[in-house]
Order: C-alpha cells, then sequence, then structure tokens
C-alpha cells in the first residue's frame, strides 16, 4: 500500500470508529511513522476536491464518503497480493484454517463483522506479516496458480483489527460479481456515517 494510501485509512477509520473529524499533519504522521511531506502530498487531492478543511493548525474531514471513493479508487490490491494459491475445500474450512496472525480482509471481513454475507463467495483473502504469511503457505501450500482462491496482503497495520473502510476499498477492487453485492450492503451501513 502506498504511504499516502495509509494516510486515507487513518483519516476514515478516525471517523468512522471513533468519530474523530479534526487532525494535526503531525499528528498523523508521528502516528503513522511516514515524514510531512508524505501526509502533506496527500491530503493535496483531498483539499482540492473539499473533503478536508485546513485550519491554521489542523485540518478538518468534512466528506469523508469523497476521501473512501478517492482511496477506492486509487488503491491496487493486486500490487498488495504476497501469496496466492488454490485449497480445494469449502471456503468456511479455508477460514477455520486460517493462523490467528492472519486478518480477514474483503468477503470474509464483511461476513463476520456484520454476521452476514450478502452472496455467496469462493476466495479468502487475508493480511499477513511475515511471519503469518508462512505460516499461510504452511497450511496452504502453493498449488494452481491459475485459479487461487487463498490470496495473503501484505499487511502493514499494528492491530488485527480490519477498518470498515479497508474492507469496502478491498472490495471495490475485487472483480468478481458478487463483490458488488457486499459493496452495496456495506454502502447502505455506511451510509448513515458517512453522510
Amino acid at each position: 500500500m502506498k504511504k499516502s494510501e495509509l494516510v486515507y485509512r487513518e483519516l476514515l477509520r478516525s471517523f468512522i470508529e471513533e468519530k474523530k473529524a479534526v487532525f494535526t499533519q503531525l499528528g498523523l504522521a508521528n502516528a503513522l511513522g511516514i515524514s510531512l511531506s508524505t501526509v502533506n502530498n496527500a491530503l493535496q487531492p483531498l483539499r482540492s476536491m473539499g473533503a478536508v478543511r485546513v485550519k491554521r493548525r489542523s485540518f478538518e474531514i468534512v466528506n469523508a464518503r469523497k476521501i473512501l471513493y478517492y482511496w477506492a479508487s486509487a488503491r491496487s490490491l493486486e500490487k498488495d497480493i504476497i501469496y496466492k494459491t488454490r485449497a480445494d475445500m469449502d471456503i468456511s474450512e479455508i477460514e477455520k484454517r486460517m493462523p490467528p496472525q492472519a486478518v480477514f480482509a474483503a468477503y470474509t471481513a464483511y461476513k463476520f463483522r456484520f454476521k452476514d454475507a450478502p452472496a455467496d463467495y469462493s476466495e479468502v483473502y487475508v493480511y499477513c506479516s511475515s511471519d503469518g504469511l508462512r505460516e499461510v503457505a504452511r497450511r496452504f501450500p502453493q498449488g494452481n496458480a491459475l485459479n487461487p482462491n487463498v490470496f495473503v496482503l501484505r499487511k502493514d497495520f499494528a492491530d488485527n483489527k480490519m477498518p470498515l473502510a479497508n474492507i469496502f476499498v478491498d472490495l471495490w477492487n475485487l472483480k468478481e460479481w458478487y463483490a458488488r453485492d457486499f459493496l452495496k450492503a456495506l454502502e447502505g451501513k455506511l451510509g448513515g456515517i458517512l453522510a
């Protein structure tokens, strides 16, 4: 994930899950371990589209929906895939066999977060650090690369809770027809939050 995307994820996570709308560039840079210039550059398009309002010593989110869709359009999920394979078993079995270090993304993240799945799905996406990746590869050895159904993405966040905005952006970037059903359901859940 690009460093600018870390900024978008943190802004949206804070806004959606903590109801926080006011930030400082220095505070974001320190929290994310990135440079102040990276934060400034990431905010430039958000300023231009009126998604954030810059004040003297801080800035404020004024349209989180614009930030979410901007990030979704900028995201390249494919570039963050560090491992993929085929596991010839039911999706629920793949999910059960995932190591505890794996953080579910996309379809599974939605299903576990909301105790619901708007459609059947046939892929499991997880975020893992290098230790988690080794364990996933041990449990799901390299197989048919032409039709994979297990995908590991590079984990670049500390905790093991997938932010709602990250679930949305990952779903936005998936090409399967049922991603649309998940997106529509998640848009409904985010509608009141982002209004």
